[in-house]
């Protein structure tokens, strides 16, 4: 691979975990995101090809399932890559410069990635699929988080350009979203909301991903930058709401599958607190009892109910 700097975005800095400018984040601008209808809020600054972001995909998971009764998620989108005309300097400057990089990545955080999308249907922008989002938002967050959760799915595992109308459609209808009132929305109300998070970011001082801000009710606030442990984000709302209650999952794949139609083999691992190796056997056992089906991609397995 290229030598390359931190100047451009697509490239993230594996062992901080940061995909984006590798600096300090000024920490101002609070006010907009403290804490409202449950005793922590996260505000979560990502974008849909954000691959850190998809490497604390189960540490998130896990913080939903445990402490959902008192944290709420809030997802903003940070537009990660405008157009790659402004990466015009330093080791890396188009698209195949990033698919090395990104199976370093999947490797790193045991999560499936596919860099090959980089070099068989690259995308030129980040912006269509964030746009996206904040138009699926308005149909409701549970919806718009499985949209999101597959769209990501379609880039990481499946080579799929995001950026296309055909495959932001397909996700759209896969997850039953309201096609007719997505695209008047897309075309529409989701540019305003995109620009408004992308405000958002600036004054926050948001320069990489994935930034999350914790704030509680009395204006306590905590930042996490980058992939972390999943101590750590325990550790923030234990922090700011001491009364916090931990949920007792329940371990077994029927009941982890209720709640994620899909689940990586490391996701697995980590909801159920086994090895990864561990978790491959029962899942493998599974898909050979006909009761999950499996995407096979170079670097990993997503276990499908």
């Amino acid at each position: 691979m290229n030598k390359v700097t931190m100047e451009n975005p697509m490239i993230c800095d594996i062992e901080k975990g940061i995909c984006g400018v590798n600096d300090s984040v000024e920490l101002s601008g609070f006010e907009d995101i403290n804490a409202r209808q449950k005793p922590v809020r996260i505000v979560y600054f990502t974008d849909p090809i954000c691959s850190s972001c998809w490497g604390i995909e189960p540490q998130l998971r896990k913080l939903k399932l445990e402490y959902g009764n008192n944290v709420e998620i809030e997802y903003r989108m940070g537009g990660l890559l405008p157009s790659w005309n402004i990466y015009n300097s330093g080791g890396i400057s188009k698209p195949s410069d990033v698919a090395s990089h990104w199976d370093e990545v999947s490797e790193h955080y045991e999560m499936p990635i596919d860099g090959d999308v980089w070099l068989e249907d690259p995308l030129s922008s980040s912006y269509p699929p964030s746009i996206a989002f904040k138009a699926a938002q308005l149909q409701g967050d549970k919806l718009a988080l499985a949209f999101l959760r597959r769209i990501r799915e379609m880039v990481f595992m499946e080579k799929k350009n995001i950026a296309k109308s055909e495959h932001i459609l397909q996700a759209v209808a896969e997850v039953g979203l309201d096609s007719e009132q997505f695209k008047q929305d897309f075309e529409g109300k989701a540019n305003q909301l995109f620009q408004e998070d992308l405000d958002l970011a600036k004054k926050l001082g948001v320069r990489g991903f994935p930034t999350l801000f914790f704030s509680n009710q009395e204006n306590n606030r905590l930042m996490l930058y980058g992939v972390k442990p999943y101590s750590e984000f325990e550790l923030f709302v234990r922090t700011l709401f001491p009364k916090a209650v931990k949920n007792e999952l329940t371990i077994n794949p029927e009941t982890l599958f209720s709640y994620f139609p899909s689940l990586t083999t490391k996701e697995y691992s980590v909801l159920s607190n086994i090895t990864k190796q561990e978790a491959e056997t029962v899942l493998s056992e599974l898909f050979n009892q006909h009761k999950l089906h499996k995407i096979t991609s170079k670097n990993g397995i997503l276990w499908v109910k």
